[in-house]
Order: structure tokens, then sequence, then C-alpha cells
């Protein structure tokens, strides 16, 4: 409204100057220009909001906020303006004098009524939008339902009338299999339409309780009012941060059960190669130790055996102690009488065998 002032008071000079725009440059003009034109623009925004206000607030509502208020109404003061603005004469000066201006606190009230019914009109299309949409999906729902039922019917009439009624003798589609498709069908929608029905009278009983409940409230005053309503917002923002705080740590118990997960099977992975090696190391042991039982007893054995040659060696080491060994030329008589004897056994041997032949034939 400073600029407005500015602006008027600069208008009124040039009724009282000659032309004292014309000493100003060419700069200032157009700072001039565009500081009016934006007081105008608060001035036109201001008067259409001072008109809504008008011809919303009725004149027991004027009156009502004119007794809360100590100071003269916004509407009060608009009728004197609109009052005033009529007889008005030629001269902006004497307007300017005569025009009584608005407070910034009755500026501020009005502003502050208008957006309150802004706002509600703004709740009211969004209640309107949502039942609108709630309209759309269910219309949306029970038509993808219809879409549903009549495809599940198109197939069930595919199967059991144009495939599983044809007579294979004529080829024609039988008529009292199509009746009793038929009757099937509409005694199903008879039992379905029952169904809802009870379903529908149960729902309404249900809504009646649930009035006479909400009454009883009512007349007990038990009704939860504005504020229960912004206490009950509150505490619910409260618990859904806690919630995310919860989910928070759900997520990072998560995150944190599936490495302990991942490092669990990673350690089952080396407890089972583990089991297994320990397993191949005890069948190992195990034939081992009957390997080494089988060289106890061989060791056992060999050392029986040992023992026996040991026994023998030493028997041998005495006989060859007590060995003489004879002269030459008695080894060569030796030598020669065995020459003679193996001579003999050949010869009785052949006589044996002659013997033989001739006992035989």
């Amino acid at each position: 409204m400073a600029d407005s002032d500015s602006v008027l008071s600069t208008t009124t000079g040039t009724d009282q100057q000659d032309d004292p725009l014309a000493e100003l440059p060419d700069e200032q003009l157009v700072q001039l220009i565009e500081d009016t034109i934006h007081a105008n623009e608060v001035i036109r925004n201001e008067a259409e909001m001072f008109d809504k206000f008008f011809r919303r607030v009725e004149p027991k509502e004027t009156n009502n906020l004119q007794s809360s208020l100590n100071y003269q109404t916004p509407v009060a003061q608009v009728q004197e303006i609109y009052g005033r603005s009529r007889k008005r004469s030629k001269s902006r000066s004497s307007a300017v004098d005569k025009l009584l201006r608005l407070s910034a606190e009755q500026k501020c009230d009005i502003a502050q009524r208008e957006l309150e019914e802004l706002r509600e009109e703004i709740d009211k299309l969004k209640e309107e939008a949502e039942r609108v949409l709630d309209n759309y999906r269910a219309g949306l729902e029970e038509a993808e339902l219809r879409f549903s039922e009549i495809k599940k019917a198109v197939y069930e009439f595919d199967r059991d009338i144009c495939k599983g009624s044809v007579n294979p003798r004529t080829g024609k589609v039988v008529a009292e299999k199509v009746v009793r498709y038929f009757e099937d069908k509409l005694r199903w929608r008879d039992t379905l339409i029952e169904k809802l029905r009870l379903k529908n009278s149960t729902l309404k009983v249900q809504k009646k309780k649930l009035q006479l409940q909400l009454k009883q409230k009512e007349e007990m005053g038990e009704v939860l009012h504005e504020v229960d309503f912004n206490q009950l917002k509150i505490e619910n923002e409260q618990y859904l941060e806690k919630i995310d705080e919860k989910n928070q740590e759900l997520l990072r118990l998560k995150l944190m059960a599936g490495n302990t997960l991942q490092v669990l099977n990673l350690y089952k992975k080396k407890l089972h190669t583990l089991t297994m090696e320990a397993d191949r190391l005890h069948n190992e042991i195990a034939s081992r130790n009957e390997m080494l039982q089988k060289f106890d007893v061989e060791t056992v054995t060999v050392e029986e055996e040992r023992e026996v040659a040991e026994k023998k060696n030493i028997q041998l080491r005495r006989k060859l102690s007590d060995y003489k060994v004879p002269n030459v030329q008695e080894y060569v008589e030796k030598k020669a009488d065995l020459c003679d004897l193996q001579k003999t056994v050949k010869n009785w041997e052949r006589k044996v065998e002659i013997a033989q032949v001739h006992q035989i034939f």
C-alpha cells in the first residue's frame, strides 16, 4: 500500500503542477511506471478479495464480526468506500482525502477468512474428487469382475455346449443339454442372489447397530471432537515415526541376518569339507592300524624265523669251526668215486627201464 500511496501522491501532484514528470529522466519514468503497475496489481487483488468477502458474508455475520471486534469491520468500510465512490468528485486529490483505507489488521483478518474458506473449498473438492475416484474404481472393479465372469462363462459354454454337447452321429448340439445348462446357470444365479440378499440384510443390521451406538455416544458425550482428532493425528504421526524407526531397525537387522547367514553358510561349507577330510583321515587311520597289526604279526613271524635262522647259523658256524678241509689227493679220489657212482646209477636206471618194458610186453 505504500507504493499505491506514493503513486496516488504523485498523481495528485500532477493535478497541482503543470508537468513535473517532464523533468524526470527516462530511467525514473520507467521505474515509476513499473511501481504504478505493481501497485495497481496489488490494489486489484485486494479489491477482488474484498468483493468476494463482501458478497459471501451476510449482514448478520457482519454484525457479529463487528460486535466481536473493537474496530470498524472491513465490510462496513467497503460499503462506505462504495458509497463514497459514487459521490466522488472529479478531483483525485479530494477523493484521496475522503477515501477511508483498511488497516493492516483488518486486511489480515479478511485474508485469513478467505484463506479458511479457500481451504474448506479445497477440502470439499478433494472429498468430491475422492468420491468420484472411488466410484470410478468401483466401476472398474465391477467391469473387471464382469469381464472375468463373461470370459469364464464363454469358456464353459464352449466346453460344455459347443464341444461337449455335440451329437457325434448328427454333428448337431443336443437341445436338452443346452436347456439343462441354462437351467443350472439360472439356479446358480438365484443362489448367488439369495446369498447377496442375506449378506445385504446382515450389513443393514450391522449398520443400524453402529448408528445406534453412535447415537448413544453422542447423547453421552463420548463422540470425538476436532481437538481429539487433532490429538489422534499427532499420536498417529508419532506412531508412524516410531514405525519408520522400527522398519529401519528391522531392515538393518535383516541385512545383518543376511550377512550372518552368508558367514554361516561359509562355515557350514568349511565344516562339511573338514568333516569329509576327518572321515577320510579316520578311514586312512583305520587302514593304517590294520596294516600296522599285520606288520606286527609279520614282525613276530619274522622274529621267530630270525631266531630259528640264528640258531641254525650258530650250529653251522659251530660245524664250520669244527670242519677240516681234506687234502687235494683225497678230494680227487672222492670226485672220481662220485663219477663212478653216477655212472653206475645211470646203468642201473637203464636196466630198470628195460626190465619194465619186458614186463609190459
